[in-house]
């Protein structure tokens, strides 16, 4: 990993664009490997940067949020604008989708609008070729007075010219536009007042002072918050927004804010009259062909449910061969490592570390092969059609349709998923979503559903994984629909998704996001799931002279306190017990516990929790229920912490999760017991 340092040698470049623009796919394109993920100090809003190398050079790449526009009303939007006004770019790379020119183009005026330097990657043109559009490349220049390059991102083309600039800037700067929206004559006599006051101030000597009048109009919080906070509410400047916002009140009967829209809309409309020509008889599209079946009103949800079945035989498929050899590896170190000296060394490294951490790496193949079908399912596009599928029955459950995608973000990793609930502007919904995400199957309750599937459902694995997928999301829509019903209560907006055009999901890609998921479990395995394994075989040694991991051992008294109160589910086994403790600290955890304490040295951990723990299909079906519906990992509470404001929904969280996760298998195997 390259290290980013910070100097005046080394280009800044911001990287901004609509969300589905192909800013990741640039971002990918620009950087490659050198690629650093973090977060922006103070917000949980995902940060991440790259080196970009041309001949010699070097810059560095920071991939803002994807947004609609810098209004500042999201954590995206403000982490946004605030980087371009205090972070001191070099230059902004503002990705645009030339396919939809019109609608990409109200971001750029805002940027042109607050004096950034600007640079155009005008993408997609591989798609306004196949439509047929034509795009007068010189006029666009011309009239919005920035550099643009055409370019198609997902081929990689137009990707050295962009470099040659960024990368060149050591040598020339990037020039800020000069143009000028006009907003009319009565907003613009109402700037011409305000400027005077704006210019004497401490943020008009550090912004662009028309930039701020216009923001101030518009009734932006956030520049009136800091106009409060360094020169007080009574200040020269918002007693002019005051007089000027009564004037034009008065004048139009409207606010502000939609007069300068109607402004930059009808600018936009002019500029696309005079550099883009559509054919007279525009073809079906392609992406509109596909989407008549896949987001057909009555076939679009069976369709996706036939996929995510398809999805997990293709898991399973493809990845018993590879968890053959990889178990076959670990058998054979497990029969090694039992002969090391001294005894409890050997202990150690055979039933401790193999037994504990192989069993869960020998699950590296499907947890990756679902990663890479998920990534082929986004970079096509068709995600974002499986959230506009799901918005009218989610509405009609009271859950806002945008609740989907952090639900489904929840197929990877819970902690990303309630992040991305801040994306959902209404508190009520989005305090629902928070709390329902963690009954999504994430990549760490794989292992214990392959392992489990694998021993007790050996001819149906494909099925009962896809029924854990399944029941996950029943649940979810139930308590959305319970919550919104009783401590949420209030009305869901539907909610307007863009559907990007269905595209061919290149290597580099597909390879990346997988990397990027599947590199978290890996880390987990050297880091906590090690420490945990080896935290167990102590416990499951002591005291000294027991036989290890039996219930005389520390770990067995645990568990046997525990037991009887999952006895009801069918699960009240004292091992079940203590790897359900530790899967609170990673849901991988579940199965190194389990291969801690039921093997021994050698042989493999499905055979042994047959033999072992005297369960029936029943038994085991119900233990996985509980794994997918009850307390998620430590890491997601304190992410829901964060992302509420206050422990009381994280602590919620983990309360309720749990109760269900014994009601609801108390109830199947109850139940499930009548028929057996």
């Amino acid at each position: 990993m390259d290290s980013f340092k910070d100097g005046p040698h080394l280009p800044n470049i911001a990287l901004l664009g609509n969300p589905n623009s192909g800013k990741t796919t640039l971002f990918n394109n620009l950087t490659g490997s050198h690629q650093y993920v973090g977060n922006w100090p103070g917000v949980t809003v995902e940060k991440k940067e790259g080196l970009c190398r041309h001949e010699n050079k070097t810059a560095k790449i920071i991939d803002l949020p994807g947004v609609y526009s810098l209004t500042a009303y999201s954590p995206d939007e403000v982490v946004a604008r605030n980087f371009i006004l205090d972070g001191n770019p070099d230059v902004v790379v503002n990705i645009v989708d030339g396919s939809s020119l019109e609608r990409h183009l109200y971001l750029t005026l805002q940027l042109l609008e607050m004096g950034a330097p600007v640079v155009m990657a005008l993408n997609m043109m591989d798609v306004v070729n196949a439509r047929k559009y034509q795009i007068n490349i010189s006029a666009l220049k011309k009239q919005l007075g920035i550099n643009v390059i055409p370019m198609a991102a997902s081929r990689n083309e137009g990707t050295s010219e962009l470099k040659q600039i960024i990368c060149g800037l050591e040598d020339h700067g990037v020039a800020c536009s000069t143009v000028k929206i006009n907003y009319g004559r009565d907003v613009e006599a109402e700037i011409k007042s305000m400027l005077p006051a704006i210019e004497n101030s401490s943020l008009g000597k550090k912004y662009a002072s028309r930039w701020i009048a216009v923001k101030l109009l518009e009734q932006d919080s956030e520049i009136i918050n800091r106009f409060v906070q360094t020169e007080g509410d009574k200040c020269p400047v918002l007693k002019a927004l005051e007089a000027s916002t009564a004037r034009l009140t008065s004048i139009y009967g409207d606010e502000a804010e939609t007069i300068i829209a109607d402004a930059r809309y009808g600018f936009i409309s002019g500029l696309i009259k005079d550099v883009y020509t559509r054919p007279s008889q525009e073809p079906v599209s392609t992406t509109d062909k596909i989407d008549r079946v896949l987001v057909h009103r009555w076939a679009g949800i069976p369709i996706f449910i036939g996929l995510m079945f398809l999805l997990f035989q293709f898991v399973f498929t493809a990845s018993e061969p590879l968890m053959a050899g990889i178990e076959a590896i670990f058998e054979w170190l497990g029969k090694q490592a039992a002969g090391i000296s001294p005894a409890w060394l050997g202990s150690l490294v055979s039933d401790g570390i193999i037994g504990g951490l192989g069993t869960v790496l020998v699950f590296i193949p499907p947890i990756f092969l679902m990663f890479i079908a998920i990534a082929i399912l986004e970079d096509t596009g068709y995600m974002a059609r499986a959230a506009f599928i799901m918005d009218r029955a989610m509405h009609k459950l009271g859950l806002h349709g945008r609740s989907f995608i952090p639900m489904m973000l929840g197929f990877g990793c819970t902690i990303p998923a309630v992040m991305a609930c801040r994306t959902i502007d209404n508190p009520r919904d989005r305090i629902t979503t928070m709390l329902i995400t963690p009954f999504m199957s994430c990549g760490a309750r794989l292992p214990i559903y392959v392992l489990f599937a694998g021993a007790f459902f050996s001819a149906h694995q494909g099925l009962v994984l896809f029924s854990m997928y399944l029941i996950g999301i029943i649940i979810a829509v139930l308590f959305a629909f319970i919550f919104r019903k009783t401590i949420q209560k209030g009305e869901s907006a539907h909610f307007v998704m863009e559907l990007p055009p269905y595209r061919l999901p290149t290597f580099k890609s597909i390879f990346i996001h997988t990397w990027e998921r599947g590199k978290h479990f890996l880390s987990r395995a050297a880091t906590v799931i090690l420490g945990a394994v080896i935290i167990i075989w102590v416990l499951g040694s002591l005291p000294w002279g027991v036989e290890y991991a039996s219930q005389d051992s520390v770990l067995g008294i645990v568990g046997s306190w525990i037991a009887p109160l999952l006895g009801p589910a069918g699960i009240g086994h004292w091992a079940i017990a203590v790897s359900l403790i530790t899967g609170f600290v990673a849901k991988e955890v579940v199965v190194a516990t389990l291969g801690a304490i039921l093997l021994s040295g050698s042989g493999l951990l499905g055979d042994a929790l047959v033999t072992q723990l005297g369960w029936g299909p029943l038994n085991a079906y119900a233990f996985m229920v509980f794994c997918l519906l009850y307390i998620p990992c430590v890491a997601t509470i304190s992410v829901i912490r964060a992302e509420s404001g206050t422990w009381k929904w994280a602590a919620f969280a983990a309360a309720y999760t749990t109760a269900v996760a014994w009601v609801v298998s108390t109830l199947l195997y109850q139940i499930g017991s009548l028929f057996t």
